[in-house]
This record gives C-alpha cells, sequence and structure tokens, in this order.
C-alpha cells in the first residue's frame, strides 16, 4: 500500500481485556443437531467450537469475555464451568489427562452471559454488552469464524486500534461472486502493507454492487462510541439492527468515535457456519493434529483414492 496513513487520532489508552461473543443464534442450518443443542456446542474434532473462540481471545489477552446468549444456551455456560463430579471421577480413576483437558474450559477466563431477549441482529447482541463493557474499547468474536491459532489476527487488531484509536475490522479478500454473502468494505490504501482505512460499509451487497473485493470476517475491535451509534440505528438489512451499518457511520469523515481501519487477513480461517464449511474445518484441523493427523491422513488419502474394501 503506497498512499500515507491518515493521521491516528484518539488513541485509547491501556490495554483491551474485554471480549464479547453473540451467541444466541438458532442454527437453523444444522437442524436436527441443534433442536437441542446449541450450534456453539458442536464438536470440531474434541472441542466444541465455542472454545476454540474463546482460547483465542485470550491468546489475545482478553481474559473478561461475555457471552450474548438466548434460550436453550445453557449447555454453554455448563461448559465453561467447573463439573465437580465428573473431575472426582477422573481423580479417582488417575487420568490427570482428561481431567485437565476437563479443567481447561473452565480456566481460560472470566466469564460473563448476558441474554439478548428479542434477537434483532448483531448489532443489538453487540448493544446488549453495553453495561458490561463500559466506556473502554473492546473485542468482538463471531463464533462462526474459527481463526487458526498460528495467525494471531486478533492480537495485531489490538495493536491497530492501540495506534489508531477508533475501530478495527477483519477483512478478507474473496472471489467477488462471493462478496454478496459478506458485508463489503470501501477502503483506502495507507502505509503499512495489512492495514487499510475503511470508508464506507455494505452489508450483503446486491450482485455488480459492492465496493470492493473486501469482506468483513467475525472479528471487530470497536470503540464504546459504536454503542451510541447503535442505539440510533433503525433495523436494516433482514429487518434487523446490522453492526455494519453501525461501523458505516463511525468511518464517517471526522466522527468523533472514527477512525474504522480494517487488518487485511491473509491467514487460515474455518468457516463453521455452513455445513460443508464445518465439514472441512474438522478435517483440515484434524489432519494437522500431531495425535490425529498422521493415521487421519493416511486413511483419507486412501479414502479418496477409492482404495478403501467396500
Amino acid at each position: 500500500m503506497s498512499q500515507q496513513s491518515q493521521p491516528p487520532q484518539r488513541p485509547t489508552p491501556g490495554r483491551i481485556s474485554k471480549a464479547v461473543i453473540p451467541a444466541a443464534g438458532l442454527g437453523t442450518r444444522f437442524l436436527p443437531a441443534t433442536k437441542a443443542t446449541p450450534k456453539e456446542m458442536l464438536p470440531v474434532v474434541d472441542k466444541p467450537a465455542i472454545q476454540y473462540v474463546v482460547e483465542e481471545a485470550v491468546a489475545a489477552g482478553l481474559t473478561d469475555v461475555l457471552m450474548v446468549t438466548g434460550r436453550n444456551k445453557r449447555p454453554l455456560e455448563d461448559h465453561f464451568d467447573r463439573n465437580y463430579e465428573l473431575e472426582e471421577a477422573l481423580s479417582r480413576k488417575g487420568d490427570a489427562s482428561r481431567l485437565a483437558r476437563v479443567r481447561e474450559s473452565s480456566d481460560l477466563a472470566t466469564m460473563h452471559y448476558v441474554r439478548q431477549g428479542d434477537p434483532r441482529g448483531l448489532g443489538h447482541a453487540v448493544l446488549c454488552a453495553q453495561p458490561h463493557i463500559g466506556d473502554q474499547p473492546f473485542a468482538v468474536l463471531l463464533g462462526d469464524d474459527l481463526i487458526d491459532p498460528r495467525d494471531p489476527l486478533l492480537t495485531r487488531m489490538t495493536t491497530v486500534q492501540h495506534h489508531h484509536g477508533g475501530s478495527v475490522i477483519a477483512l478478507m479478500e474473496v472471489d467477488p461472486a462471493h462478496i454478496h454473502l459478506y458485508g463489503s468494505a470501501a477502503i483506502q490504501p495507507t502505509d503499512e502493507p495489512d492495514v487499510v482505512r475503511v470508508t464506507g460499509l455494505v452489508e450483503k451487497p446486491e450482485p455488480g454492487q459492492a465496493p470492493s473485493h473486501y469482506a468483513v470476517i467475525g472479528r471487530y475491535v470497536l470503540d464504546p462510541a459504536v454503542f451510541t451509534v447503535l442505539a440510533h440505528t433503525p433495523p436494516g438489512r433482514g429487518n434487523e439492527i446490522q453492526l455494519t451499518d453501525a461501523l458505516k457511520t463511525l468511518a464517517t469523515p471526522d466522527h468523533p468515535g472514527g477512525p474504522v481501519h480494517g487488518v487485511v487477513f491473509t491467514g487460515r480461517r474455518y468457516d463453521t457456519g455452513d455445513r460443508a464449511d464445518y465439514l472441512r474445518a474438522i478435517v483440515r484441523l484434524a489432519c494437522e493434529r500431531d495425535d490425529l493427523g498422521p493415521d487421519f491422513r493416511t486413511w483419507l488419502k486412501a479414502y479418496v483414492n477409492g482404495e478403501m474394501d467396500q
């Protein structure tokens, strides 16, 4: 990127420590599996998808996590709580390895929960977090996007927010044929190769109407000014309060809650919000595991090549 960036505005002192994870969705694309089980609890290899997201937040230094939930989401709370009966049973058996794995989720972070109530979109879910967040910058992580821990996207985003102030969103260049599935950002280059200035946003643009091929993916670091904007943002696409619309307002030149920057992500992202992509995520992560990968890759190669016994 060759063009000079805008002068930094209102850098916020201090370390970002709070994360918000919206988890009130019904998971209808995974029915009937999600009839009684939250989609966030569907396993990705041997951990529920939501645990990967919390681990990512903690790895970036965010140890205070608020989940915005809804009805039938109690298993989320149970997963990140202690299970004394199970722990005692494993302890009696001397199964230290499984005991450590059971305790891992409850020791990750300080967990909090609030119900969204009437599900009115992602923007409304973020607005529900205002009493807990207060007046400090915070991160939002969407559970359908898993970012490989070898690609510290969220850490990079908090660094950019500390330098520039305002808000930072994660962007990924996608096939133009697929940009209508995402929020699309209008951008200007800066003097940092992986950072752009966001000048506009369109949620799920009509074919041929996207301002760029850069899609918004499910990671945000937000200035608390977003709460005031969200409170005055009318329902948009799908009759829901869209976070994209609030960020578009914050990106307006000289807005007191701005600016908005984007970190262009070129690393490994696993989409668990779609059934086919969910299966691909499981295969990719299993193949890369030291304990499962060697045998699984051998079996998978034989299966794909038609070498399995019928």
